[in-house]
């Protein structure tokens, strides 16, 4: 797993739309990767909704914000759309959960992501990680503390 300090794995995964978003042409940005077990699932979504109706946080700071979940891009799509989500979804889909393996937080018995946060900075360096418990949502405090730590 990226620890603080470390500079994040790159990857390339397709967006809800089928986009591909590279996470080393983000570079100039902070971002912060929200790996999420699976699209519609009741904790799942009202994390993401939470993430959704605070999105002014990740903007105010400056930060994209991406999901990443095992579900493929078509599931992304229609979650997004029944929830409205203004963020890009990523599809961690094929290899299953390579992504999540990379990270070190893909759970190979449940085959899905595991509930973890990485935020980093503009030049794609780990300045803070958290995770929460299956079937806990992550506190909105977290990401907000982990944001503050971009300016510090």
């Amino acid at each position: 797993m990226p620890e603080i300090g470390d500079t994040a794995p790159d990857f390339t995964l397709p967006n809800q739309f089928g986009e591909p978003v590279t996470l080393s042409g983000l570079r100039g940005q902070p971002v912060s990767i929200v790996f999420y077990p699976f699209a519609f699932s009741g904790t799942c979504t009202g994390e993401l909704c939470r993430l959704q109706d605070n999105l002014a946080v990740f903007d105010d700071a400056g930060v994209k914000l991406l999901a990443v979940s095992v579900d493929s891009k078509y599931a992304l799509r229609a979650f997004a759309r029944e929830e409205s989500f203004e963020f890009d979804l990523l599809s961690d889909f094929w290899p299953h959960g390579a992504v999540a393996e990379r990270y070190g937080v893909f759970d190979p018995v449940a085959g899905q992501a595991e509930r973890a946060t990485f935020v980093l900075d503009s030049q794609g360096v780990v300045v803070d990680v958290f995770r929460a418990e299956p079937g806990t949502p992550r506190e909105l405090e977290a990401y907000r503390a982990a944001l503050a730590k971009l300016s510090a």
